[in-house]
């Protein structure tokens, strides 16, 4: 089972579930815990072989976001948790919508930061780059390069260091997994936007998120139960590069689509 904590408040309370993205692991989220953990109780995970949480059996060569997702539904199964509101960032918010496919009755709500829903020329030159230099460059190398093609400006430097320094506590092997995923996601990213669930989404972009922004803002136009916020001064983790903001907005949200709302009122 995957690595967890929580922080609870009491059973009147909804929970938040934290998931952070490729390279990440739950401590991304250390200006998030604070203000959340007020009024709800929090749930953070460290997803497969990120964190403290140990990589599966060697014979798993590929993951699949099936496989990532399921993980994280286990975790509420063993807390007994049967709904939760999902934030995410980067590469989790694929995770929470794979999630509302196979278990779109757990999610509540969805807070989709930094998110990834269709990749731009730009991005597809990196993946392609990835993929012929993976065995050849160093791993972290390769992340570095990643990292300052998302997040460029002087601004981002926090949310660059702190994603890198994260990467680097992870194996060659495991990198190599998670970065087998980048063949996966376009057509599962051509799925989830013709494919829209009944599940209230916001979506918390950076406006300098100069990879990501332009998709969601066409997305949202198709989408009727999806709104956007744009957070100025911020980039692609805008969790980290402006979480006053980051939370306010995650908050109030949040706070309009209580799962026990009808047994306070």
């Amino acid at each position: 089972m995957l690595h967890f904590k929580t922080y609870e408040l009491g059973h009147d309370k909804d929970w938040v579930v934290f998931v952070h993205g490729a390279g990440g692991s739950s401590s991304i989220w250390f200006n998030q815990i604070r203000t959340f953990r007020r009024s709800f109780n929090v749930l953070l995970v460290d997803l497969r072989g990120h964190g403290r949480s140990q990589s599966p059996a060697a014979h798993f060569k590929r993951y699949t976001f099936r496989q990532i997702s399921q993980d994280v539904i286990e975790v509420l199964d063993h807390l007994h948790i049967a709904k939760a509101h999902f934030v995410g960032i980067s590469l989790g918010t694929i995770v929470i919508r794979t999630i509302g496919e196979i278990a779109p009755d757990r999610i509540q709500s969805m807070i989709l930061g930094g998110a990834i829903t269709r990749l731009s020329f730009r991005s597809k030159i990196l993946m392609v780059f990835g993929n012929c230099f993976k065995w050849i460059l160093p791993y972290l190398w390769l992340y570095k390069l990643l990292a300052w093609v998302i997040m460029p400006r002087k601004r981002h430097q926090a949310s660059r260091l702190m994603f890198i320094n994260e990467a680097a506590k992870l194996c060659q092997k495991e990198f190599m997994r998670w970065f087998k995923l980048t063949k996966d996601v376009i057509p599962l990213l051509n799925y989830f936007e013709e494919k829209e669930i009944p599940v209230p989404t916001l979506y918390l972009m950076g406006e300098e998120d100069h990879m990501f922004l332009a998709p969601v803002e066409k997305l949202i136009q198709q989408h009727r139960f999806s709104t956007l916020q744009v957070i100025e001064n911020s980039g692609h983790a805008c969790n980290v590069d402006r979480p006053d903001l980051f939370n306010q907005f995650s908050i109030s949200f949040i706070k309009n689509h209580l799962t026990l709302q009808s047994a306070v009122h």
